[in-house]
């Protein structure tokens, strides 16, 4: 899932590289904007291990560097739905978590995933949900639904922001008409194709990258975005409201792991356990906005963090998880996004 958040720049981080030999620098592989220069900075105070960050905006586009073989990471960030593909394809090598001295401090719920059960190829890295935010400045009517985003009104026309990853966008779409994930059902998918389809005109980008900024400075006044990114837009520009609508959700949890082709796997799992201590947990959450899965942060999150509205998901919100869906539901998927980008 994309979140592209507060832009950490590589600049920043590769003031670090005289601190240790070449050797000693860890390559990671990250969503734009999706990790704290605070918590990257500690690790290399602490470690001698510089870092070299490079960015993607969507699962897609981390899948092809994988699929090259020759990608040179030793860390990526991957979604839930992207695991058991990379797993079934041998993009990944196991996390060995009997090395990770901070595993213990992962919460329970986490260590009992579907898409990798015991974790033994990934470490969940942040968690959240997607739907929309809207300016209330520039539209001022009922916030409840994913109404508002697929069929605007006329004051947000031509200003709705969606992401440039068809599986974001697509089981977005799908949760606005209470229909299944991974369904193959024509006349379901004909609905979906038309929804977007209607709602093609009305958007100005498709782009999963720069969502906040464009929130931020009004570009766009509606946009489809991950409730930490939010929450830190919201930080900049208060009349930013992110909706938790009555048809629910899209959840997604983004995972850690090991490329196959890492050069420093002993480096990554360094890192990973690193990921794991409360006190860095934290600073990636004060930083990101996202919970990471790991106890006992609370105490060192800022109040405005801890209690932010975008993080306080309704009990009654369903939160659908998109899970892996068939070669079949695959294909016609990406059907309905080359005729929407045409």
């Amino acid at each position: 899932m994309l979140r592209t958040l507060k832009l950490v720049l590589a600049a920043g981080i590769a003031a670090f590289a005289g601190v240790a030999h070449a050797a000693d620098t860890l390559h990671i592989y990250n969503w734009n904007g999706y990790i704290s220069q605070a918590m990257l900075t500690k690790f290399t105070a602490e470690t001698g291990v510089a870092v070299a960050l490079d960015t993607y905006d969507n699962n897609e586009t981390l899948l092809s560097k994988l699929r090259s073989g020759s990608a040179g990471y030793d860390i990526a960030i991957a979604s839930t739905d992207f695991i058991p593909i990379m797993k079934s394809e041998r993009m990944i090598q196991p996390v060995n978590i009997s090395e990770l001295p901070n595993y213990d401090h992962l919460d329970g719920q986490w260590k009992k995933s579907a898409w990798d059960p015991g974790n033994v190829y990934s470490i969940p890295y942040f968690w959240g949900v997607t739907s929309y935010a809207v300016d209330t400045t520039i539209y001022k009517g009922p916030t409840d639904s994913l109404s508002l985003l697929f069929n605007p009104p006329a004051e947000l026309q031509g200003k709705i922001g969606m992401f440039s990853s068809p599986t974001e966008v697509i089981a977005l779409a799908m949760r606005s008409l209470d229909i299944e994930p991974c369904t193959t059902d024509p006349e379901k998918l004909k609905a979906v194709d038309a929804l977007l389809q209607a709602q093609k005109p009305f958007v100005k980008i498709y782009d999963s990258s720069g969502v906040m900024g464009r929130l931020v400075s009004g570009e766009t006044a509606i946009s489809q975005v991950a409730n930490g990114e939010a929450l830190t837009a919201r930080q900049q520009k208060p009349s930013l409201k992110f909706v938790f609508a009555k048809e629910g959700g899209v959840a997604w949890i983004d995972n850690v792991v090991v490329p196959a082709s890492a050069a420093r796997p002993d480096l990554a799992k360094k890192f990973i356990s690193f990921l794991m201590d409360p006190a860095n947990a934290a600073l990636q959450q004060k930083d990101v906005g996202y919970p990471t899965g790991v106890n006992g942060t609370e105490p060192m999150l800022p109040k405005e963090i801890a209690t932010a509205p975008e993080v306080q998901v309704p009990a009654d919100y369903k939160k659908v998880v998109s899970p892996v869906c068939s070669a079949e539901a695959t294909k016609k998927y990406d059907l309905i996004w080359t005729r929407l980008r045409q």
